[in-house]
């Protein structure tokens, strides 16, 4: 009697071992998550009101959705109808890289595409307070032959090709997947994409070299759209399937090879139809922008990612990088707002990278958009005004001095002035390299917009002689000199109302392990 028992305790506790093991990652030096109190933080209350509501059970499956350039982190999750329903929007406090796919090791890209989270890729012990690893690469990456490890979605808001939320924001989405595999869910679904797959943003981003990809990923980005059910992901000839199905008379179940040759397979007709129906109003609306002469988005030569405006705000001279700006006086306003979490010390915002953005084409060399009509014709944004890519300190002296400058807005000259020698027409001056990467770090400063434009306004001039006769009175016919500062081509948007306000959680008294043991 002695000897059985002894032997069940010893089972049970390589048992417990194992499953400690599995869900405590792929890392031989990471404990079982019942010694872990961050892992094991629960649902805070809010979210459980919010559950309750929206006729969600703590423990159903959960799906994440990704966007860069919203900076933009959801949770869905299945309610009791068996679809899935937005639970919670978080602001992304840094990603790194650009938009577009992670391509190889070292590049600093932030993954985009479609990845399965299992609770062995949950990190309990992770560096950054708590993280999961996204499964990059995938069977797609693989097959392309893009390198790249350990890309995750963790805390401490520093990224190095990662998405980083704030250590509060990742124990609330933590907790939220640890309780989705309590309930059953084996993996919960992770999509990234470079923004939100709407015609507007497909339009401006129209001549992105990532385009090709992009309208792959938005198949399956459509299919969550009209079904609100997670779709199933498939690959094979190095490229995304979604909801693929064997065909009626087909007698084996389908092999999917992402180098391979596809199986034959459908698609449920009433998922199809959903899609084509979606896809033909999104390309109507997409075609009337192109016509309409929407701007193609800016190039943002060397920039290192973004951050969500909310905290952009908190930053001294922060920047959303390539998210989606708010700068100057939005950028103000938002400081005075509660912050989702505690933003460390060492957050680096995202800067341009001077030696990239010294390099690149002046603004001059970037495309027109054909518009039909008016005489003048609509320009995709530049980085500065034309103003500030001429002359120099000798010619903002003189402007301070009232000499004037070829910057000034011509006029026709009154009837009644006297005969004098016409100024010579100044030739700008072609944008020079420093005078590029002065304009690029000038716009990243929140503000500097406002003050470069005032420093750029005409002053009165001196009076260089008496005339011959006084003039007579004449209406004022200058043209204002002073140009609006530029704003960024996406519109701006409310910062999420239901933020969480950063309080020490409680730890719950039973353990992850022991809770999933349980369960097996």
């Amino acid at each position: 009697m002695i000897s059985r028992s002894l032997a069940r305790a010893l089972l049970a506790s390589v048992a417990l071992m194992m499953a400690g093991g599995l869900l405590a990652g792929c890392n031989s030096d990471q404990v079982s998550l019942a010694t872990n109190a961050k892992a094991n933080q629960p649902v805070p209350p809010k979210l459980l009101a919010a559950m309750t509501e929206k006729d969600m059970d703590l423990q159903s499956p959960i799906l994440v959705r990704l966007f860069k350039q919203e900076a933009e982190l959801e949770v869905w999750k299945q309610t009791r109808s068996g679809q899935f329903a937005l639970l919670k929007t978080y602001p992304i406090c840094r990603w790194s890289g650009d938009l577009g796919p992670k391509v190889r090791e070292g590049d600093r890209q932030a993954p985009e595409g479609f990845y399965s989270i299992n609770p062995g890729q949950m990190n309990p012990q992770s560096a950054y307070y708590l993280s999961f690893n996204t499964g990059y690469p995938n069977a797609f990456d693989k097959a392309l032959g893009r390198t790249g490890s350990q890309l995750m979605v963790h805390g401490d808001c520093s990224s190095r090709g990662c998405y980083a939320m704030t250590d509060e924001q990742i124990a609330e989405i933590y907790s939220l997947g640890r309780e989705s595999f309590f309930g059953g869910q084996k993996a919960f679904q992770l999509q990234a994409y470079p923004f939100k797959m709407t015609p507007v943003n497909m339009a401006k981003h129209r001549t992105n070299p990532n385009m090709p990809f992009w309208k792959m990923i938005k198949e399956g980005y459509d299919h969550f759209e009209v079904t609100r059910q997670e779709p199933k992901v498939d690959f094979c000839e190095k490229k995304y399937v979604f909801d693929a199905a064997k065909p009626a008379n087909a007698k084996r179940d389908l092999v999917f090879d992402a180098s391979a040759k596809c199986p034959a397979y459908v698609i449920p007709e009433e998922i199809a139809s959903a899609v084509r129906g979606k896809q033909a109003k999104d390309e109507a609306e997409y075609a009337r922008l192109v016509a309409k002469g929407t701007p193609v988005a800016r190039m943002n030569t060397g920039i290192d990612g973004g951050m969500n405006k909310v905290f952009a705000a908190k930053i001294p001279e922060g920047s959303t990088g390539l998210s989606e700006g708010a700068e100057g006086t939005t950028l103000q306003m938002l400081a005075m707002a509660k912050a989702p979490g505690t933003i460390p010390g060492h957050v680096n915002p995202p800067k341009p990278n001077l030696d990239s953005v010294a390099s690149a084409p002046s603004p001059q060399e970037e495309p027109v958009v054909a518009v039909s009509a008016p005489a003048t014709s609509t320009r995709v944004a530049s980085a500065q005004p034309a103003e500030k890519s001429q002359g120099g300190f000798f010619s903002n002296l003189g402007r301070k001095m009232g000499l004037g400058t070829a910057d000034t807005t011509a006029t026709t000259a009154p009837p009644q002035a006297t005969a004098s020698v016409a100024p010579a027409q100044t030739t700008p001056t072609p944008p020079t390299a420093a005078s590029r990467l002065k304009a690029a770090v000038t716009r990243f400063v929140p503000g500097n917009d406002k003050k470069e434009a005032a420093k750029e306004a005409p002053k009165p001039a001196v009076a260089a002689a008496k005339p011959a006769e006084p003039p007579k009175p004449q209406p004022d016919t200058r043209l204002a000199a002073t140009r609006p500062a530029l704003k960024p081509s996406v519109s701006d948007s409310a910062a999420d109302s239901g933020l969480m306000a950063g309080s020490a959680p409680v730890v719950q008294s039973n353990s992850f392990e022991s809770r999933f043991g349980a369960m097996r």
